[in-house]
């Protein structure tokens, strides 16, 4: 029986070679969107899976009233923590990932993703350890624990434990080289124990300075532990401030705002961490969703789509089915046959499938900066639950169709079936047309908001200006007035950089236009407390780029006072504290008493998902925070920018920083990827965008071809009373017209929903304009009178003897 199905099935190949092809390529894109949409959401939800200690491991985050959450919390919570009987393990963490280079035996390289933290981080990232243990890897100040791949690059395949490598200026024993399991919310390539001093709240008596990561018994009390932990700041923060001021607790917290603590758990926060908890960061989860939604939504239409071919092509087959009944076949028989041939169908459609996410997946993993590979175990079982799904929706269908021709009826040449079936496939086809509006509505709306993003008035001017990172070395920072010395260094490398020819204007600033920096600081305004952004810059920054001053004036070089208590301030931040002439009014950046020179134009420094943030700028050198600059910023000349760029670099290697590799942005470029995401989510729907119209196409074939078919009796008849071809063509073509209508009708409310959602994530953003679905109907008119007209206009010109013989 087997072999008679299969005999037949490659009989029909052979005589359907069109439709098998459209049958087969249809499947398998929608197959291989959904498969790209798995690895990538397997990814993500795998995150930390590795980890045994994931649903007991927490981080402690802490927001003051609208503040942004933040990951660094007082050292004086430790003994707190310690207290608290749900708590078995506290690690406190320097800054997540910090960058420097390694040196062993004369070979220098430089390594990010050094991690500074306690000597317990092995108890709840239980890393695979190939050499040493998790006990003494970082028993002491002297200890380091590297990477396996680290290992190998400086140590081959001997093992490294016992050797010397110097790291920060101080020499380290290798104790232990680990093996990251899998992904990894921590996955750093050095590991050092440098906490001693830091844990100190006598040394270290700040307010957010370090990471928190805890390790409880019970998950389930973790509630208990977070009130605690609020109970400590109202206590350690509030209370105290309050005393000191002379202030009620009450009249403190209406000034400066309370205190809420979250207890993050390791196991969700790729996904749905509050903030950027974790060095890895991130997943972007509403991208996650898209994919995944889009993806099953072009499965949905190429499951549609072979529905429609495979109907379409039942009449060929349909004196088959007649001739088998007659030979006793039965309709389950019947069936299980063309069940048997949508298995085999599918199976072709999932090779070609993994053919084509095979070829074009090191495309899609640098779409999303990945390695994603289809070696998953969990992966071939999801492939199989596709395999599965398909065969039955794609089979079950076209199978009880076909089998319930009537016999009599076929063997006499009539194909007719009942109403039901036609309007089954003529709302299938409507479907299709309401998908590919939905995509065709969504790219041009996406499309039209990133460009308004890429063209918008920012408020400065980045094109032309490099950001070049500035390193010192580590004993610049262990001196008396290291801030002074520091300074000072930077007006001679600005001096020595004016001298290169296309070099305009050199400044500097703490200040970063890639989005990262969600920063506030305490600033006072008669007795009241308001929460804004407080910026070093240097001389000449805000000119630099091109950000206007509306009030008052910039940063004098000429007057002293200016390097120590002067500000600038922001049109928000003016707004926010309500301040009616500006100029010479005195506010306190924390304790220090400023008095504000001018006000700046309001300009965007966040991503555009944020509305502008209050903004007060002082002189880098007032507030001691020299030391904190990490970046200088060189305005160059349009003309001969490449040789301007080698110069700067050349210089740079020469008499700045021979060690490190020289690095630069371009300021517009950085401010570009703050919306990064949403670049690729435009890339993404005009990619699948151009998959869902090609199905639909497809579908619009196969419905096209069954109906022209079915009328080919009737449009015989017409020309031979004399209908002219044009008249042919309008009478074949209208109901598509008013599928491709019907169908674009339905797509109007979801598209619009959906795409005013995916709006409201950005402060500033376009308003749905009617033109896109304007342009989406017509689009789609046109496509489908290409195909039907073609069709039709084909029809008008066979022989219609053949047509009438029965008659």
């Amino acid at each position: 029986m087997l072999r008679n199905w299969t005999n037949i099935f490659i009989y029909q190949i052979k005589s359907s070679k069109l439709f098998t092809a459209l049958n087969i390529l249809g499947l398998s894109i929608g197959i291989s969107g959904l498969i790209f949409a798995m690895l990538y959401w397997n990814d993500e939800h795998n995150y930390n899976d590795w980890n045994p200690e994931k649903d007991h491991v927490y981080q402690v985050l802490a927001q003051l009233s609208e503040m942004p959450v933040t990951t660094n919390n007082p050292v004086r919570l430790k003994p707190h923590l310690e207290n608290d009987p749900n708590v078995e393990t506290v690690v406190f963490a320097d800054e997540w990932y910090q960058k420097d280079k390694v040196i062993y035996n004369g070979q220098k390289e430089s390594v990010d993703k050094i991690i500074n933290v306690e000597r317990d981080f092995f108890s709840l990232f239980p890393f695979k350890f190939i050499y040493g243990n998790a006990k003494s890897a970082i028993k002491d100040g002297n200890s380091i624990a590297i990477s396996e791949k680290l290992s190998e690059r400086f140590f081959g395949d001997k093992s490294p434990v016992g050797k010397q490598i110097k790291c920060f200026n101080s020499t380290f024993t290798i104790e232990a080289v680990y093996r990251i399991p899998g992904n990894s919310s921590i996955a750093p390539n050095i590991v050092v124990n440098r906490m001693k001093d830091l844990t100190d709240p006598a040394q270290n008596p700040g307010l957010f300075v370090l990471k928190i990561l805890v390790k409880l018994k019970d998950p389930s009390k973790v509630e208990l532990t977070r009130k605690m932990l609020e109970k400590v700041f109202y206590d350690e923060v509030i209370v105290r401030t309050a005393k000191q001021a002379g202030f009620t607790p009450a009249e403190m917290i209406r000034k400066m705002g309370s205190f809420k603590v979250f207890m993050e758990p390791l196991s969700t926060a790729r996904l749905h961490s509050a903030t950027d908890g974790y060095p890895e960061g991130r997943g972007n989860y509403q991208f996650l969703v898209i994919m995944a939604c889009l993806s099953v939504l072009i499965l949905i239409l190429s499951i549609v789509n072979y529905i429609n071919l495979a109907t379409a092509n039942s009449i060929k087959r349909a004196k088959e089915v007649g001739v088998r009944k007659v030979l006793g076949a039965s309709k389950k028989h019947i069936v299980y046959q063309f069940i048997f041939e949508t298995i085999l169908i599918t199976t072709f459609s999932i090779l070609l499938a993994l053919m084509i996410v095979e070829i074009t997946l090191p495309f899609y993993n640098s779409f999303l900066e990945k390695n994603l590979k289809m070696v998953q175990g969990q992966f071939y079982l999801q492939l199989l639950l596709v395999f599965a799904v398909t065969i039955l929706f794609a089979g079950i269908f076209p199978a009880l169709y076909v089998s319930n021709f009537k016999t009599l009826n076929v063997l006499k040449g009539n194909y007719e079936r009942s109403k039901s079936g036609v309007w089954f496939r003529n709302g299938m086809l409507i479907l299709q047309f309401a998908i590919a509006a939905f995509f065709i509505i969504g790219s041009i709306i996406v499309y039209r908001q990133i460009e308004y993003l890429n063209n918008k008035d920012l408020g400065f001017k980045g094109d032309q200006v490099l950001a070049v990172s500035l390193n010192f070395p580590s004993s610049y920072y262990n001196e008396e007035k290291s801030d002074q010395k520091i300074y000072n260094r930077y007006n001679t490398i600005k001096e020595e950089l004016y001298k290169i020819k296309g070099v305009s204007k050199v400044s500097t600033g703490l200040i970063a236009f890639d989005g990262n920096d969600n920063s506030l600081w305490p600033i006072w305004y008669k007795e009241e407390l308001f929460k804004q952004k407080a910026i070093g810059i240097d001389y000449g920054m805000l000119d630099l780029m091109k950000i206007k001053i509306l009030q008052g004036r910039d940063f004098d070089q000429k007057l002293a006072s200016d390097t120590t208590n002067s500000v600038l301030i922001n049109e928000n931040a003016l707004k926010l504290m309500n301040i009616k002439n500006p100029i010479n009014t005195e506010i306190k950046i924390g304790n220090q008493p400023m008095k504000i020179i001018g006000v700046v134009k309001d300009f965007n420094l966040l991503s555009p998902e944020s509305d502008i943030v209050p903004i007060t700028f002082y002189h880098i050198k007032s507030l001691h925070m020299a030391a904190e600059m990490n970046m200088v910023y060189i305005k160059i000349k349009p003309e001969n920018m490449q040789n301007t760029i080698a110069d700067i670099e050349n210089f740079w290697k020469r008499k700045v920083d021979a060690e490190n590799p020289f690095q630069y942005d371009f300021v517009d470029k950085q401010y570009a990827r703050t919306y990064e995401a949403y670049v690729k989510q435009k890339n993404l729907f005009s990619l699948l965008n151009i998959v869902v119209i090609l199905i639909a196409l497809f579908g619009l074939f196969a419905l096209a071809s069954y109906s022209i078919q079915r009328r080919m009796k009737e449009i015989a008849i017409r020309k031979t009373l004399g209908a002219e071809t044009n008249v042919l063509l309008k009478e074949l073509s209208k109901q598509y017209v008013l599928y491709c209508f019907l169908g674009f009708v339905l797509a109007i409310l979801p598209a619009y929903l959906l795409l005013q959602k995916w709006l409201n994530n950005f402060a500033f953003r376009i308003e749905i304009p009617v033109l896109p679905f304007v342009i989406s109907f017509v689009f789609l008119l046109f496509l489908t009178l290409c195909i039907v007209l073609t069709k039709a206009y084909q029809a008008t010109k066979v022989d219609v003897l053949q047509y009438l013989k029965y008659e």
